[in-house]
């Protein structure tokens, strides 16, 4: 009960002013105020007369208490009490404060008695409670003893039993996994053989997973003492299975396989090792690449076997008759490895495109995690494998001397060449910079040195050229000649004609889709024979089989179908014929002109395979139209009579020709120049006659030479828009030559044919008739003179001898106009030349005048076919102005430039024959006139 007390004093203390009770006084005295409870009961309650006044009066005493009597732990209130006395003492000091602390002690015992009389409801009620909780501890301890009693019985009953059965269950299954762990030792000890056949089988993945169980069985089993030794045999036998996955890998840079492949990726996935695979892949290929290429080279290389060389070192022994067998070999063998490079990356492109499909519902972590380090290794081992490829081939190219070979040579090179580059830009979506290059730096040597040789070559032609016609079929085109067989459908396609499908492309490199679609099963790109010449399948004559399809070799795959028979009809005059060839159809042509249409041929192969030099190749090719077209115009004018006649568009003739000469052709201080960019300037062959009057002069060659330069100008003109694809960039080239040099080809017609024209009429003859005539007639003549009947004879003649000309040599409409065009102008310029030999004219001579050139271009009309016939009005207004009056023949001389001035001082001599100061003027005029260039 002490101790509840004490309880119950603490919390009083609690529960008192500000929630503590100051100590006042001793412990004992505290406890004696506890024990008079029931004594100071009474008078508390007796004395609460005044309660409010008291209760306020107690509130200040209980105010006035000092902090420290609140402290409830160490303290003393004596030890307080003596400390706070002063040094001195003072009695009645001492006495009030004991006053002070006896009324303090006194309200705080009676609020510690309120404060006990206001718990005691509480008090109670708790002892009520505890009582209770003791009850139920006393229940508690109870059942806990019933528990433990129970609990001991029934472990005396069951335990021995209970042990008996777990021994001998334990006992079952310890026997049991023996017998397991007995057959896995089994099993294990013939896995060797089974991964063997599996592995000889080519199921990988199965051989890595049996391996990968045992070795997880072996971990499991491995404190048996046999397993030990069995774990580190099955290790060596995964280091051999290993190996043989990495020889199977090695195997897939030559031949792919996709089965093969795919178990592979499989078995090395469940080893875990998918990066290193494909590390190892890529060594593979490298090693794959340099060995291929090193035992092409070797097996074509003549050398020392005692001696190895290094590979650039060994490209130099391959002999020059064997480099292009070499070179196609090496591209084959290259190809293989590219193509099964090219197979692996897709292969993993469609393998993860439907991995991650499936990865979305499975969470393949692996696969996913895997997937961006291949694809990144794959995409930089593509320009890494195609820069091994360039320099392997490079090497070869570089190492070769190629200047001494033959052009159909050189074209298959470049044509193996480019298709390689071709394959690379598809391979790798980029330009093959080592590999152009190395073509660019053997081409540009080559091509110098073999234009110059073809320049040549055409000069030897040339100068024994006897022009006589090349039989051909009447719709023959340069597309027909073998040069062109690589280049037909491109240039059908640029001209307009043929098909524009997307099987072939405008540089006939390929058709019908990719190199990789095209030879993904069987063959190479390589395997035929690109781009060269079988004359013998040429068919350009006039007297073979009608079936144009003869024209063309069916075996090579750089044409599209639409070249698989005849040339489709079309625009630009080259319409496909199976008629045969005559005399008056067939297209008049030499053998220097089908000569210059094979180099061109070959120049377009080379401008099409060689991009970088395209510009300079295609320039040269314009060099041999342009020497064809100085030595025709040289040859064939230089017997022109030397007559003060202005040739149509002779200006611009001569200023190309003057062009040529200064730019091509060599002369006489530059004959011992080593510039292989000009050429001597041909001779025509002893064996023409260009003096032959019965021939009219040569006109047989003279035509064939002129028309087949105007055929040349026209397919020139055919190969316009290719000429243009070729040089996207460089088309002012072409547009100068096509302006100049193409569009005055058709005018050397003029002055070649001039030379026949006018030498076929004795102009000389002419003039000295018609000096005899008198022109100061009084009387109107109705026969014109004898000179007309003179000239008509000799115009028979020369039409008597086209006519048998014809027979031998088509002289088509062109050639006939302009024979007689020139002979009209020729006899215009008689007609002129002869009326201002008269000194005096009288009216009678003028209608004399006009009466014989009415007569002569009367008999003119009714040999040729000009309607109208032209220069007429030259001679009509040089009449007519001899009836003009002194003014208007001022003006008449100063407008009419065509006629000369011994001419027009002939006509004012007529029409001033009288008027001698008039006669005077005008000659000093027209003097001063001609000085200053007025005319």
């Amino acid at each position: 009960m002490e101790d509840l007390k004490f309880k119950f004093f603490e919390l009083i203390n609690k529960q008192g002013h500000g929630g503590k009770v100051p100590v006042v006084g001793t412990s004992s005295e505290f406890i004696s105020v506890g024990d008079n409870y029931e004594k100071n009961l009474v008078p508390v309650v007796v004395n609460n007369t005044n309660n409010s006044e008291q209760t306020l009066a107690d509130q200040e005493v209980l105010d006035s208490i000092l902090p420290e009597y609140f402290m409830t732990e160490n303290f003393d209130p004596i030890e307080f009490e003596l400390k706070k006395l002063p040094d001195i003492l003072d009695g009645q000091l001492i006495k009030d404060d004991l006053s002070r602390l006896e009324t303090q002690q006194r309200v705080v015992s009676k609020q510690v008695l309120k404060l006990i009389l206001d718990k005691t409801t509480a008090c109670e009620e708790e002892f009520e409670r505890i009582v209770g909780i003791k009850q139920l501890l006393g229940e508690t301890v109870n059942a806990v003893r019933r528990a433990r009693q129970d609990l001991g019985l029934a472990h005396e009953h069951f335990t021995t039993a209970s042990l008996g059965i777990l021994a001998n269950y334990r006992k079952r299954t310890l026997v049991q996994d023996l017998l397991r762990s007995l057959n896995t030792i089994k099993t294990l000890e013939r896995t060797e053989a089974r991964l063997q056949e599996l592995l000889t089988e080519g199921d990988f993945p199965g051989a890595i997973s049996l391996l990968l169980e045992c070795q997880g069985a072996a971990t499991t089993y491995r404190h048996f003492s046999c397993v030990a030794a069995l774990s580190g045999k099955l290790q060596d036998t995964l280091v051999m299975a290993e190996e043989q996955l990495d020889v199977a890998l090695a195997k897939m840079c030559y031949v792919f396989e996709e089965d093969v492949y795919s178990k592979l990726q499989a078995a090395y996935a469940l080893l875990g090792k998918t990066r290193i695979a494909m590390d190892q892949l890529h060594m593979h290929f490298t090693t794959a690449i340099h060995n291929s290429a090193f035992t092409v080279i070797h097996s074509y290389a003549q050398q020392d076997n005692s001696t190895k060389k290094q590979y650039s070192d060994l490209c130099k022994c391959v002999q020059e008759v064997d480099l292009i067998p070499c070179l196609v070999s090496l591209c084959q063998a290259l190809w293989r490895i590219v193509l099964s490079y090219h197979q692996i990356s897709n292969w993993h492109l469609s393998n993860y495109s439907s991995a991650s499909v499936s990865s979305n519902a499975d969470g393949d972590f692996e696969s996913n995690f895997n997937e961006p380090y291949v694809k990144q290794k794959l995409k930089n081992g593509l320009d890494r494998l195609w820069h091994d490829v360039q320099t392997r081939v490079s090497s070869l190219v570089l190492a070769a001397n190629l200047i001494h070979f033959k052009v159909d040579d050189f074209l298959q090179v470049l044509a193996v060449l480019y298709r390689l580059e071709q394959i690379g830009k598809e391979f790798t979506g980029k330009e093959s910079e080592d590999l152009q290059n190395s073509v660019k730096k053997q081409s540009i040597v080559y091509f110098r040195r073999y234009h110059a040789a073809r320049l040549d070559e055409l000069r030897i032609f040339l100068e024994n050229e006897v022009w006589t016609v090349c039989p051909v079929q009447a719709d023959f085109t340069l597309l027909h000649l073998q040069e062109f067989k690589g280049l037909r459908n491109s240039v059908q396609q640029c001209a307009g004609i043929g098909s524009h499908s997307s099987a072939g492309s405008l540089d006939g490199s390929s058709v019908g889709g990719g190199y990789f679609s095209r030879y993904s099963f069987s063959n190479t790109p390589f395997d035929s024979t690109l781009d060269t010449t079988d004359p013998s399948s040429e068919n350009i004559l006039n007297d073979l089989a009608d079936d144009p399809s003869g024209y063309f070799s069916e075996d090579s795959d750089e044409e599209g179908p639409e070249l698989r028979g005849d040339v489709p009809s079309s625009s630009s005059g080259f319409n496909r014929s199976t008629k045969r060839c005559s005399s008056h159809t067939c297209p008049l042509l030499t053998n220097t002109a089908l000569t210059v249409l094979r180099h061109c041929g070959k120049y377009l192969q080379m401008s099409r395979l060689l991009r970088f030099i395209a510009a300079d190749v295609i320039f040269c090719l314009c060099q041999l139209f342009e020497y064809y077209l100085f030595s025709v115009h040289s040859f064939f004018t230089a017997d022109l009579p030397d007559y003060p006649i202005d040739i149509p568009s002779s200006i611009k003739l001569q200023a190309v020709l003057k062009r040529i000469r200064d730019n091509l052709i060599q002369n006489s201080a530059e004959l011992d120049d080593t510039d292989h960019n000009k050429v001597p300037p041909a001779s025509i062959s002893p064996e023409v006659d260009l003096n032959n009057v019965e021939t009219l002069y040569g006109l047989p060659v003279r035509v064939v030479a002129v028309e087949s330069l105007v055929f040349l100008a026209d397919q020139f003109n055919f190969l316009r828009a290719y000429l243009e694809q070729l040089l996207d960039s460089s088309k002012h080239i072409l547009s100068i030559f096509y302006t100049e040099t193409i569009s005055v080809a058709v005018k050397v017609r003029y002055p070649v044919y001039s030379c026949v024209s006018w030498r076929s009429v004795n102009t000389q003859q002419a003039l000295v008739l018609m000096g005899r005539v008198n022109w100061e007639i009084n009387d109107v003549m109705s026969q014109h003179s004898p000179y007309v009947d003179t000239l008509f004879r000799e115009l028979q003649i020369f039409s008597m001898r086209l006519n048998e000309i014809e027979e031998h040599v088509h002289l088509n409409q062109h050639v006939l106009e302009n024979l007689w065009e020139n002979i009209v102008h020729l006899l215009s310029f008689i007609l002129v030349e002869g009326f201002s030999l008269s000194k005096r004219c009288s009216n009678g001579g003028r209608a004399l005048m006009q009466l014989d050139f009415t007569q002569l271009f009367s008999q003119v009309e009714k040999l040729c076919s000009l309607r109208p016939l032209p220069y007429r009005e030259l001679v009509d207004t040089y009449v007519k102005a001899y009836y003009l009056t002194e003014p208007a023949l001022e003006t008449f001389i100063k407008e009419h430039k065509e006629y000369s001035t011994k001419q027009l001082v002939a006509l004012i001599s007529c029409v001033c024959q009288g008027n001698k100061k008039s006669k005077q003027r005008l000659c000093t005029m027209l003097e001063e006139w001609e000085k200053l260039g007025m005319r």
